[in-house]
């Protein structure tokens, strides 16, 4: 039995390893996951500025990225793993780095190419050999954990940091959404009155999104969110596919040169380390779940994890290169799904699968349309940070819920700082030693020499 499987019965599929399930025939599309997705089609938007300005992009052909990108997020849930899946984001600045050393243009795309599908490769590698998996059972706990902690707090640094929009630019805005959304999804009260009154367990179904409604109308009111514009505009977005694999893929521009794939090695391997940890943090949601939801048997491989990643990046890689690359699990979203589907009932949610997937198609199919786009990118900023703080709070309680020792929570709260502190440097000015990398070495530097082979009674 892999270690985050539960008690329940797992719901019924078809195939094997990639465990194919139908809307309608094996879940339920949530109604509630599918608009809390709607509203949160804001969010991946946001990378269409840097695709635009690094990759010379038109803005057109930058959106149509972004949608076919969300639209692969289906593959996980679609095919048996639990992960609400999203980019490598840490590393989004070390892309960034790498891809300005190339020259503006066809070389800097090619750049890209190389990149994202050595991703790819990386991901087809570990998870077919079942090297991950090995790695993977054996993580230790305190590592876990820091990795999970380190998470949590930088996401939550994010948040308060006064030179991060949030706060500065949209303070009372951002406060309304952010206690409306916390008392819905996370406080003792609201969890009695889910169960004493139907109309607010209806409406904490939602989650964020009554508390991103409320954010909105006060952020209007103050001036903190502009009124939407051009709405209207169009009915569907334009989607230029001949254009972009003719000029901006590897379909029209070839593939990139011996040199220019072994300049990637290095970033390649980085991304993954990146990576890993999101592996982590997904791995003790779905724990978290089994543990409260004794109904269902929630099942996450790591190899199924690695081969539907590796997917999307060689795929993407080759015919739509995506700066932020494709990562295995999107903290944000995952935290909003995992916290409704353990909070409900069997009856108000039967399965993780339907909130897992309706989120992804609520999103990916809000982006369609240009007038739901626009009416809520002006607020994409509390859409964002919304997701940072349900992640940072989750993140962290996980992480201290995990350790059972005094010596497992030390060694957690050093090592997250450690990929904290070390995230605003790079030693000996290589992106390899950067939080991740360092994180990992002290983590597993004080395991041995504090936890391995010892015996503590928890604590």
């Amino acid at each position: 039995m892999n270690n985050t499987e539960g008690t329940g019965r797992e719901l019924p599929y078809i195939g094997g390893v990639l465990k194919f399930r139908l809307p309608f025939v094996h879940y339920r599309i949530e109604y509630q996951d599918f608009i809390q997705g709607a509203i949160l089609s804001c969010v991946p938007l946001g990378i269409t500025a840097a695709l635009v300005s690094v990759l010379g992009i038109p803005i057109e052909i930058a959106v149509l990225m972004v949608v076919i990108n969300n639209f692969l997020y289906l593959l996980h849930t679609s095919f048996g793993d639990p992960s609400v899946a999203g980019w490598i984001t840490a590393g989004i600045p070390l892309y960034i780095t790498y891809l300005v050393g190339f020259e503006a243009g066809p070389d800097r795309i090619l750049a890209l190419i190389a990149l994202q599908v050595l991703v790819g490769v990386i991901f087809l590698v570990l998870g077919v050999t079942g090297i991950a998996k090995y790695v993977f059972i054996h993580f230790p706990i305190s590592m876990r954990a820091g990795i999970l902690l380190g998470a949590g707090i930088a996401s939550l640094m994010r948040i308060f940091n006064p030179a991060q929009p949030f706060m500065a630019k949209m303070p009372i805005a951002f406060v309304v959404a952010s206690l409306g959304s916390f008392f819905i999804l996370f406080s003792a009260r609201a969890i009695h009155y889910r169960a004493e009154h139907s109309w607010f367990a209806w409406i904490a179904g939602f989650g964020i999104a009554p508390g991103f409604v409320l954010g909105y109308i006060v952020g209007f009111i103050t001036g903190e969110i502009p009124a939407p514009k051009g709405m209207f505009d169009h009915f569907i977005i334009q989607m230029p596919f001949g254009e972009m694999f003719s000029s901006f893929s590897a379909l029209g521009l070839g593939m990139p040169s011996a040199s220019t794939w072994v300049a990637a090695i290095s970033l390649a391997i980085v991304a993954y380390v990146l990576a890993f940890g999101d592996i982590v943090v997904l791995q003790a949601m779905v724990a978290n779940c089994n543990e409260v939801r004794k109904d269902e048997n929630v099942v996450f491989e790591v190899p199924r994890n690695h081969i539907i990643t590796s997917i999307r990046n060689i795929f993407m890689g080759i015919c739509i290169p995506y700066l932020p690359l494709c990562g295995p699990q999107w903290t944000g979203g995952q935290a909003l799904v995992v916290n409704r589907f353990v909070h409900s009932t069997p009856a108000q949610e039967p399965s993780y699968w339907g909130g897992a997937t309706s989120i992804f198609w609520g999103m990916s199919i809000a982006m369609v349309f240009h007038p739901i786009v626009q009416l809520v990118l002006p607020a994409k900023l509390i859409g964002f940070g919304l997701t940072l703080l349900i992640q940072g709070y989750l993140c962290v309680y996980i992480a201290f819920a995990m350790c059972t020792t005094n010596v497992q929570r030390g060694i957690a709260g050093v090592m997250g700082a450690a990929l904290i502190s070390a995230n605003y440097v790079k030693l000996w000015g290589n992106a390899f030693w950067s939080g991740p990398t360092l994180a990992l070495i002290v983590g597993a530097l004080l395991f041995f020499l504090l936890e391995y082979g010892h015996e503590e009674k928890s604590v």
